[in-house]
């Protein structure tokens, strides 16, 4: 059983406090206590949210799953499935149009540019370089998976097939 240390109304494994303590917080100036007392107030105040969201999450994926069942072996009508998932609150209408600003964030935040995590699909040269960016080759992830049919003598193997590499 993982050793644990309680703080207020916490328990946190001994290996992460005492991470967060030596580590984390070294040289921030935020003291344990303020970092402990501040999580536990928003652990217990956002525990029952979060409890009712999981709850929610859960009721949709038991109405998803048994629209899925209730019709096994069909051919899926994507907009039959479009309007279930709307009536039953999974899809919601587009909101309106909304803007961010950097008022009151960090200069690093706001004014530094960091790595792009987003990228706009409608861009495939955008997206093509943010995938090459994470997965080091887009070429390379999909030509060693599935994802890539084998027909055609596009097999994988040890070696490279020219085959499979046209078809990726």
């Amino acid at each position: 059983m993982t050793e644990r240390v309680l703080i207020g109304g916490l328990s946190v494994a001994k290996v992460l406090h005492d991470f967060i303590v030596r580590e984390v917080l070294a040289g921030t100036g935020i003291s344990e206590w303020a970092l402990w007392t501040r999580l536990d107030r928003l652990i217990h105040d956002m525990a029952p949210r979060n409890r009712a969201l999981l709850a929610k999450r859960d009721e949709l994926q038991a109405r998803i799953d048994a629209w899925h069942l209730a019709r096994k072996g069909q051919t899926i009508d994507l907009a039959a499935y479009k309007a279930f998932l709307t009536e039953i609150g999974y899809l919601v209408p587009e909101g309106r149009d909304f803007t961010v600003d950097t008022d009151n964030v960090v200069e690093e935040t706001s004014h530094i540019a960091g790595p792009q995590l987003v990228v706009p699909v409608t861009n495939a040269r955008y997206a093509l370089n943010a995938a090459n960016a994470r997965w080091g080759s887009l070429y390379n992830a999909l030509y060693g998976i599935d994802a890539i049919s084998e027909e055609g003598g596009a097999t994988r193997g040890s070696g490279y097939n020219p085959v499979r590499g046209e078809k990726t």
